[in-house]
């Protein structure tokens, strides 16, 4: 198939954060070349290991060609500057002035190649206190807030699984490095951008203070001590064999669950229409679905849920998850070659375009696999050209596009606003009569947080589609736009007529995201899905508990994967449009949320298909690092967590205890050693960490080298000493909120590209006259007579709606 990023060059030299990134845009058609030191990258050893292979080095860097540098040597340097002169972008993932000392910075390499985009990921970004600390995946959970909502009340937080950050970090820079390429193809320069992998965690992964799924009309607001009482938004309930969880969000998924109950006259009082009602009730209430669901099994409940139109998933653990008959289908997964004489089940990437899969096609490199090829090759030739600028540098990537958004609840804010953020004309298409799930409010008349947050800098168009009149409307505005989004059912947009073939028929350029939970391929595509009942089906949700017997399940606060999915659609979306650039031609993406979760879990997944049995859940233990984990300190409901990777983060912590002894201790001398004395090893951290408050233990370890961070709770984020010297939080104002709220004004810090505006969200159909005349050229009267149809809607307050009908 031909990729969207084919003929576009990318360097990378990531070991850790940063690397799906890379693989990502090596998905996406990129040329990626993986640049080495000698003896290799400390990521070829990172477990889990099977059959002397990197489980993680073997899927984030497929795709991928393998050279050696040597940036400590002179030759060396030169070699890169050779590489950077004929690249589009460079990936970097070295410490904060690493490459700048050897003079093969991003300025550096700039000044050979001008049109370069110089991408930095590290774990706390170029500047700011923390610069130079060390990081986890789990240290990013406890200092991005995710771990002071994750656990059941009464008990430790729980950290999520592995792999959620390192893919969440990754979708976000390969977004990034396609946003500034997409500038420089705009503007004729290149620019540094410089990533955080902890903000991109605090605002990208599932955000305090950025869009809520439904659940978020029932969590409290006053952040108490504890972990939040979250297991009756989407609860777990035990069947015939096994477990099912179960989304009742709408009114009418309540009525449907209410009628199945028999209707019991202790519910049938209309307060419990509501989310809060019901959580409230949660005691009487989970008792009778509990005992009418333990008559059916798991494939039955969720036929019958369907039937019903009640979301239901059942509960898979990983090893089921590589069996499933609609992955199988789907193609979620491939058997291929993933290292030489190795051969296993893997996800096979994110994205589907124009119908075929852009995944895996060829296995990560030997070392030094492609040196002959790279560097005798047509090295020298200069960099993709560069247009005549168009746009001068600074201004908004995407001024001049326009984007029609049919996208609902969390994953259909993150998706449009990406765009919207960046300059294009996001016109949101609203039908009173059907109202995006995100426009759910505590406080009548009041504009829901989530609204404010995710429809930011949109225009609104109340439209209904489904009339006649509403599609030729739709069409009409489709025949100049440049994308259309969407994350309905399978099937939804060619039902009404506006399938990706016919709205290509009257726009070549079009570009359609469809978006869905399980895909249009596969005995799944019509199951009604929700973040968390993706969760429960793609092995997330069963990691997510504090062990394999533990009937709670912990991921009750997050609506993972909305969020990332949206800008893994989004990335998806920037490298078609980088294409069509060249083509002139639009296509069709397909991103389902399970493909995300099930990329993300990657390594377990490959690891138990490789040694049936050796994948359970971790609950707070890191299955190969020791001591690791949570650590209660000093005060109420105070934690830290600790990572110790390696040997020489065993000294450095033996240091900051002043326990000289342990270095040579046999116990703890190897890190398969302090493996098979976790629990000793476990213990000195433990009561050395009781005796200090969280930020003292943390500074003090982090002085010393050990990756470690205190549990946020969400509104310590906003005095946090590196967010805030990092700018990360602003105030988003609208008259129709009772306050401010904080909000990102950023993720990456770009050189040139502006941080984003904050032009208030819309209220439903407000800007439809505007759309109407502006963009189609409608009369009045004939605007007037839509409305009168109830083809189109504008606000409430708006004079037409009280129009007379014609006599």
């Amino acid at each position: 198939m031909a990729l969207p990023l084919q003929g576009v060059r990318v360097l990378d030299l990531t070991d850790g954060f940063g690397d799906t990134a890379c693989r990502f845009l090596a998905d996406l058609g990129a040329e990626v070349v993986l640049v080495e030191r000698p003896g290799g990258s400390a990521s070829r050893s990172a477990p889990p290991i099977r059959n002397g292979v990197s489980i993680p080095f073997a899927l984030r860097n497929a795709n991928k060609l393998g050279v050696v540098v040597d940036l400590d040597d002179e030759a060396g340097r030169d070699r890169l500057r050779s590489l950077a002169v004929s690249s589009d972008i460079l990936i970097e993932s070295l410490p904060p002035g690493h490459l700048a000392a050897r003079g093969v910075g991003s300025a550096d390499l700039r000044a050979v190649n001008p049109a370069l985009v110089a991408v930095s990921v590290t774990p706390f970004g170029q500047d700011g206190p923390y610069r130079d600390w060390a990081a986890t995946e789990q240290v990013l959970y406890a200092l991005s807030g995710v771990l002071s909502r994750s656990g059941e009340p009464g008990e430790p937080p729980l950290l999520p699984p592995n792999g959620l950050v390192a893919e969440t970090v990754g979708a976000h820079t390969a977004w990034s490095a396609l946003l500034a390429y997409y500038d420089r193809l705009h503007t004729g320069q290149g620019q540094s951008v410089d990533i955080s992998a902890y903000e991109v965690v605090v605002h990208g992964f599932d955000p305090g203070f950025g869009v809520q799924g439904s659940a978020a009309a029932g969590r409290s607001e006053d952040f108490p001590r504890g972990r939040p009482d979250a297991a009756n938004f989407y609860p777990v309930y035990r069947c015939a064999d096994g477990q099912v969880r179960i989304c009742l969000l709408a009114k009418r998924q309540w009525r449907a669950m209410f009628e199945w109950l028999g209707e019991p006259a202790e519910f049938a009082d209309p307060k419990y229409d509501t989310i809060p009602a019901r959580f409230a009730a949660a005691d009487r209430l989970n008792p009778l679905i509990e005992t009418l669901f333990a008559q059916y099994t798991r494939d039955q409940l969720v036929a019958e849920g369907a039937a019903r139109g009640i979301p239901i998933g059942g509960l898979n653990v990983v090893s089921e998850v590589l069996i499933t008959e609609h992955f199988e289908a789907s193609g979620t997964f491939v058997d291929a070659v993933i290292a030489p004489g190795l051969e296993a089940r893997i996800p096979s990437g994110y994205a589907k375009i124009d119908g075929a899969r852009a995944g895996f096609r060829f296995r990560a490199p030997e070392l030094g696999e492609h040196d002959e090829l790279v560097f005798d090759s047509r090295r020298d030739e200069p960099c993709t050209s560069i247009p005549a600028p168009r746009r001068p540098v600074g201004s908004r990537p995407f001024e001049g596009l326009r984007v029609l958004d049919m996208g609902v609840v969390v994953f259909g804010a993150e998706l449009g606003r990406q765009f919207a953020d960046h300059g294009a004309d996001v016109i949101k298409i609203e039908n009173s009569d059907f109202p995006d799930g995100l426009r759910q409010s505590k406080r009548k008349g009041a504009l829901a947080a989530s609204v404010a947050w995710g429809h930011r800098n949109r225009r609104s168009l109340g439209l209904n589609l489904r009339t006649p009149e509403g599609v030729r409307v739709f069409r009409k505005l489709a025949a100049e736009a440049d994308i259309v989004l969407a994350n309905f059912k399978p099937g939804t947009l060619a039902s009404m007529g506006l399938s990706y073939e016919e709205l290509a028929a009257i726009n070549p350029r079009i570009i359609v995201s469809e978006s869905s939970a399980f895909g249009s391929v596969g005995p799944w595509n019509t199951r009604l899905g929700y973040g968390p009942l993706v969760r429960a089906a793609c092995g997330v949700s069963a990691l997510w508990r504090y062990s394999d017997s533990s009937d709670g399940l912990c991921d009750g606060s997050t609506v993972y994967p909305d969020h990332i999915g949206g800008q893994i659609a989004a990335t998806a979306v920037l490298a078609t449009l980088i294409d069509r650039l060249r083509t002139g031609r639009g296509a069709v993406i397909e991103i389902a949320q399970a493909d995300v979760a099930i990329v993300a879990l990657g390594n377990q997944l490959v690891a138990e298909h490789l040694r049936s049995g050796s994948i359970s859940a971790p609950g707070n233990a890191d299955p190969y690092a020791a001591p690791a984990g949570l650590f209660s300190a000093a005060g109420d409901d105070e934690w830290c967590v600790v990572t110790v990777r390696d040997d020489a983060d065993w000294r450095g912590l033996c240091s900051v205890l002043n326990r000289p002894e342990l270095v040579e201790d046999p116990r703890f001398a190897t890190s398969a050693a302090r493996l098979g004395y976790r629990d000793d090893a476990d213990r000195i951290v433990a009561e050395w960490v009781a005796g200090r408050g969280p930020t003292e233990a943390m500074q003090a370890l982090q002085a010393g080298g050990v990756p470690a961070g205190v549990m946020h709770r969400l509104p310590e984020l906003l005095t946090d000493p590196q967010l805030v010297a990092r700018g990360a939080y602003t105030e988003l104002e609208h008259d129709r909120l009772p306050a401010a709220l904080p909000t990102a004004r950023q993720v990456a810090h770009f050189e040139t590209l502006p941080v984003w505006p904050l032009r208030p969200a819309p209220l439903p159909g407000q800007q439809t006259r505007e759309i109407c005349e502006t963009v189609l050229g409608m009369s009045p009267d004939e605007i007037d007579g839509l409305v009168r149809d109830g083809v189109l809607q504008p606000p409430v307050d708006d004079p037409a709606q009280q129009l007379p009908s014609p006599a």
